[in-house]
């Protein structure tokens, strides 16, 4: 005789219309989502800083460029997001860094 295994459906509701769905583990267990600090510059990939344009303390303007760096063979020119003052810079030049490693803090 087999077994039955009921199958847990949840509700979502989309712009006031109710479905039901089955929710992975892999869904439940996701990171939610954080709203992105703009004074807060972050390494999106791993490389190497190969020039800081900035020093604690400049006024900086949204879109000023702060460091290269390079990944890849490729160089990215890292750009504040937001308008402040250089509060901290993290790195140093000829630096490796990885993903996600703060690079420079903005004071707002």
């Amino acid at each position: 005789m087999k077994k039955e295994t009921k199958i847990r459906y949840n509700t979502i509701n989309i712009d006031n219309v109710k479905y039901k769905t089955f929710l992975t583990k892999k869904f439940k267990n996701r990171k939610p989502y954080k709203k992105p600090e703009l004074n807060i510059i972050k390494s999106f990939i791993s490389g190497t800083i190969r020039n800081i344009y900035v020093k604690e303390g400049d006024k900086i303007k949204s879109g000023d460029k702060l460091v290269v760096l390079e990944a890849m063979k490729m160089r990215n020119d890292i750009t504040a997001m937001t308008d402040g003052i250089v509060k901290k810079i993290n790195v140093k030049d000829g630096e490796n860094i990885i993903k996600g490693q703060v690079i420079v803090e903005i004071d707002a």
